[in-house]
């Protein structure tokens, strides 16, 4: 009899070993702040890797060989859509052969589908430089849409693995009564500075300034994409000058000497954003992180004496 339990007991522990441990739904994220969101989503039950750095401009990414078989192994990717990646991921997807993540394929999460685009242009003319036919794709820059984003990818992570739909609705509940609390914060914040001008050097903050009520329609590119020229920096320091422009805002892949030098010309203040986390010191815990730091940094900004920087 002890000899069968022994038998017995040994079947069930062998029985234990063999069972598969758990697979976490593996997931490519084109960018930090979608690979944020997504691992918030996701929890426990995702792996999370993003291939753009959070210093490196998303429109040209460089495609290392190594994504390739990130790709291939993915069993969900979340992009931004709108044309963010189109000069760099379409290659390394039909490279990867990966099924799962072709257009249509549950794997394949768009973020950018139910956000409010803008700046759809009426017609593509390049002479306009690096214009989008969706829209502008840098939507996460306003908080409000990170809303729509992390629901979508609640609702693609719950159709690969309805099982765990549960635990994807709870951390997203979550996530967004920190955002909403957050939002309001940030509204108050930002608040005292309705109205007012800032210069960027993308075009990459419409829904940003939209959300806050800010105006954002001064760059030191001529064009987007086309890098800043003598005269055009000249016409954006007269202009500066004459309506009393305090921020600049630039992103780490951005030349930051070019925007000191009109900062030194005009009494401005350089202020270092990103739209990714870990662009910049201090967003390195996520996506709520990082946007805390850009408005805090544009509020300090708006506030500080001339020809400082500002700082968080």
């Amino acid at each position: 009899m002890k000899m069968m339990n022994r038998i017995i007991g040994a079947m069930i522990c062998l029985g234990a070993v063999g069972q598969p441990a758990f697979a976490k739904l593996n997931v490519v994220a084109t960018t930090p702040d979608l690979g944020s969101i997504a691992a918030v989503v996701g929890g426990d039950l995702v792996s999370v890797t993003t291939l753009a750095k959070p210093t490196e401009d998303p429109h040209f990414v460089d495609a290392k060989p190594s994504f390739i078989a990130k790709l291939n192994r993915a069993d969900a990717l979340v992009e931004g859509g709108a044309d963010l990646e189109i000069g760099w991921l379409p290659a390394l997807l039909d490279q990867a052969r990966n099924n799962k993540l072709q257009a249509g394929a549950p794997g394949r999460i768009a973020c950018s589908q139910g956000v409010q685009l803008l700046e759809i242009p009426a017609a593509l003319d390049r002479s306009k430089g690096d214009i989008h036919a969706a829209g502008n794709p840098h939507f996460l820059t306003d908080p409000e849409n990170a809303r729509i984003v992390a629901q979508h990818i609640a609702e693609g992570f719950s159709a690969l693995e309805p099982k765990s739909s549960a635990v994807f609705q709870s951390n997203l509940k979550q996530f967004l009564g920190q955002l909403d609390a957050k939002i309001a914060e940030w509204e108050k914040l930002l608040g005292p500075y309705r109205g007012q001008q800032v210069v960027a050097y993308h075009d990459s903050w419409p829904y940003f300034a939209k959300r806050f009520g800010l105006k954002i329609d001064l760059f030191l590119e001529p064009k987007p994409g086309i890098p800043p020229t003598p005269v055009h920096l000249a016409e954006v320091i007269l202009r500066m000058r004459a309506e009393h422009i305090r921020p600049i805002l630039v992103e780490p892949y951005q030349n930051r000497k070019t925007a000191q030098t009109v900062a030194a010309e005009t009494g401005a203040v350089v202020v270092d954003v990103s739209q990714f986390p870990g662009g910049v010191k201090d967003t390195e815990g996520g996506y709520l992180e990082l946007v805390d730091h850009n408005i805090r940094s544009v509020a300090h900004a708006f506030g500080e004496n001339k020809g400082t920087t500002a700082e968080k």
